[in-house]
């Protein structure tokens, strides 16, 4: 039974951790690093992370400053930015590269909204799925005389209990997603 119920939410924890970076990637207003976390840069003939290139801070409130390690990087980087689909303009100053986010419009930020929304959905059905699963195997425990009916009983219940948890869980990363959004 404990076995069961760690699985559930280890499993569960990985889909909230999983909610979370996808939120990280949709842009807010605010300057954070993490939006640069899947451009990628060509590091002599390797695609690398760009935060695995060079150290990535926050300026102000409205702006990220790169800063490579290599100071040959300076071009490759800026293209890498360029391409990702982002939006995002980069402009250097001797070694460093500035990135400014450019401000939220009302309609992107309407669109940046329906994208966390589909991303919640989504792991709202992730930890579904894993609420099913666990209470399948503890049906075919039970089915093998492993448990008792009373035992798969308060497997069940636990298990409601674990998906109701996260499923708040995923509702409040959205709306704190949501209110970070609307900030102007």
């Amino acid at each position: 039974m404990e076995i069961i119920l760690k699985d559930l939410a280890e499993k569960m924890d990985k889909s909230v951790s999983a909610l979370k970076n996808a939120f990280n990637k949709i842009r807010t207003g605010r300057a954070n690093p993490s939006i640069l976390d899947d451009v990628k840069v060509d590091y002599y003939g390797n695609l690398t992370p760009i935060n695995q290139t060079s150290n990535i801070s926050v300026e102000d409130g409205r702006s990220l400053v790169i800063s490579p390690w290599d100071k040959t990087l300076i071009p490759e980087i800026e293209k890498a930015i360029h391409n990702s689909d982002l939006g995002l303009n980069p402009s250097t100053s001797s070694d460093l590269i500035r990135v400014t986010m450019p401000a939220l419009t009302e309609e992107t930020r309407q669109n940046y909204i329906k994208q966390a929304r589909a991303e919640a959905e989504n792991s709202r059905v992730s930890i579904r799925n894993i609420r099913r699963d666990a209470n399948q195997t503890a049906k075919d425990q039970q089915q093998s005389s492993e448990i008792s009916e009373d035992d798969l009983r308060r497997i069940e219940d636990l298990v409601q209990k674990e998906t109701d948890k996260y499923i708040s869980l995923v509702d409040s990363e959205l709306k704190n997603k949501e209110s970070d959004l609307l900030e102007i």
